[in-house]
């Protein structure tokens, strides 16, 4: 379902420099608006479009960003399926069984 979700017009762009771009410049500019709503004159809706604004020009500078090379450069990593997991997990319990199984024998063999 969430691969059906994801598609072109939705931008991911990773732990990147446009990413934090955008995620730092939201928080500035919301805190501004909401810092002018309690202190300066309690103009909500005002304020509240100002930030708006702000917030879609710094997602189309961000976008810009991503589109000049600071944005991901691999495709979206894809988490395991639940069997590739189980199978990851039972080899790895395979190997370690067979590496506790392969110390012994050496110390068996030095006590003959």
């Amino acid at each position: 379902m969430a691969d059906a979700h994801h598609d072109e017009a939705h931008e991911d762009h990773g732990n990147t420099l446009a990413a934090w771009f955008l995620t730092l410049s939201w928080i500035v500019v919301w805190t501004i608006a909401g810092v002018a709503i309690i202190v300066a004159d309690g103009k909500v809706v005002l304020w509240s479009t100002i930030a708006l604004v702000a917030s879609v020009v710094c997602a189309v500078v961000s976008g810009v960003m991503k589109k000049a090379g600071m944005g991901r450069k691999e495709p979206r990593p894809v988490p395991q399926t639940r069997e590739e997991w189980e199978a990851a997990r039972a080899a790895a319990t395979k190997g370690k069984a067979a590496s506790a199984k392969g110390d012994k024998e050496p110390a068996a063999a030095a006590a003959k």
